[in-house]
Order: structure tokens, then sequence, then C-alpha cells
């Protein structure tokens, strides 16, 4: 059980580094007078699928998970074991959501220090408020869910594929290797992105979200807690689903 701490750690540092990296994208492309600012929607998916490269080696040793809906995937694929040798139990699955979460938070903090002076000089608060967290392109909460559901299906059932597809061993991004995993995260984004942003990770979405409720942001309004709930509940489904999809389909493709 000591390595309970290091998973802890590891996954705070991992996902603190993915959504520093990746809200900074974001904010470089969106908030005023930066040198970025117009760069487009194919920079953001650049650059987040090479922030999840840079969190996947920070936090190699807990086999990176860096996401609620991979963790859950993991269990419903039958894991016997995370990274580390950590046995698949109530307190590990606790302990790895829990320090994907607390690592968002401290990501989406540092990434509004360093934008600052930008987060200031934006008028829009929709903007502010996009650097933290998605929102749809069309509301439609239903739709919204399908989609971030088949997004993060595809995110974990590949990453389960690329490990065989074999019961019981552990996965995680670290299994797909920093930089495949940085590909198909990029490939999920231009793809499938556009409707929601693609959270495709209950962490990424909901860490940050709170940061920007807590923080003295000026002009920031409100952090649209009436969407909240589906970059979260639409990626735990998505996940779990690649892993139950995983136990009948991988062993016949592989």
């Amino acid at each position: 059980m000591d390595n309970i701490g290091v998973v802890f750690l590891s996954e705070v540092l991992g996902t603190g580094i993915l959504v520093l990296l990746g809200t900074g994208v974001v904010a470089n492309v969106a908030l005023a007078k930066n040198k970025g600012l117009g760069g487009g929607f194919l920079m953001v998916t650049i650059g987040w699928g090479f922030a999840v490269f840079a969190g996947v080696i920070v936090a190699y040793n807990s086999g990176a998970h860096l996401n609620p809906a991979v963790t859950l995937g993991l269990v419903t694929s039958g894991a016997t074991e995370f990274g580390s040798g950590v046995p698949v139990n109530f307190l590990s699955v606790l302990t790895y959501i829990a320090g994907q979460l607390l690592g968002a938070f401290i990501g989406a903090v540092f990434c509004w220090l360093a934008y600052k002076q930008h987060f200031d000089a934006e008028p829009n608060s929709a903007n502010k408020l996009g650097v933290f967290s998605t929102g749809p392109a069309i509301r439609s909460y239903g739709w919204n869910l399908t989609t971030e559901i088949i997004g993060t299906f595809v995110l974990v059932f590949v990453v389960l594929a690329f490990g065989g597809g074999r019961q019981g061993e552990s996965g995680g991004l670290a299994a797909l290797g920093a930089l495949p995993v940085a590909l198909l995260v990029i490939v999920i984004g231009t793809s499938l992105g556009g409707p929601t942003g693609y959270a495709i990770n209950p962490a990424r979405d909901l860490g940050p979200r709170i940061a920007h409720f807590v923080l003295p942001i000026k002009g920031k309004g409100t952090s649209d807690w009436a969407y909240s709930w589906v970059p979260v509940v639409g990626p735990v489904i998505g996940g779990m689903l690649a892993g139950w999809a995983s136990l009948f389909l991988l062993p016949v493709l592989t």
C-alpha cells in the first residue's frame, strides 16, 4: 500500500501538467493581447495532444491514467492491478480519481497565474470560461452527451486495444506510450471535437471549472454549472462502455 501515495502524487503532477499546458494553449488562442490570439481550433487540438504527452511522461509511474474515464474503463475491462502493482479496489480507484481532480484544479490555477493580465484584458466572459472548461457549439444536452460518450469510448478502447486486450492487465495512457496517445488525442479532437470541445475527461473539465468558480477572475461571469454534468457523465459512460466492450471484442480481434 506504500505505492498508493506515489500513485496519488504521480496523478496529481501528471494531470496538473496536462491541464496547465492544455488550458494554456486555449488561453493563448482565446484571450486578448496574446501572441497566439486567433490561432484556431487546430492549434488548440495540437496543444492539448502534446499536453497529454507531457502529462504521460510525468505520471508514467502510476500508469498515467490522468483521466477518471481511463481509470473506470480499466476497472470494467477486468484489470486486477493498476500501475506500480497497485491492486484494483475501491481505495485505489478513489486515489486515482482524487489525484486527477486535484491535479486538474492546480493546473488550471497555474494557467490563470501565467495569463493573469490577459484574463484581465479580455472583455468576453465566455472566452475566459472557455480556457477552463468545455462548452457545446450547439447546446443540446442529449446530443452533447452522445458526442462525449463516443469520443471517450474511442480514447479508452484504443488504449485497451494497444495493450492487446489481455484481461487482468493494467493499462492507462502509459501503456499506449506518450507519443501515440498524444496523436490519438489530436485525432479525436480534430475528428470529434467540434460539437462539444471534446472534454473526454471528467477531471480535465470539472477541476478547472471549479477553479474558474473560486478564482478572483475579473469579469468572469457564470461557470455554466447547468452544462457541467455533460463532460463528467459522458466520459464516464464512454470509458466504462469501452472497458466492457473490450472484454468481448478485443479477444476476437487480437
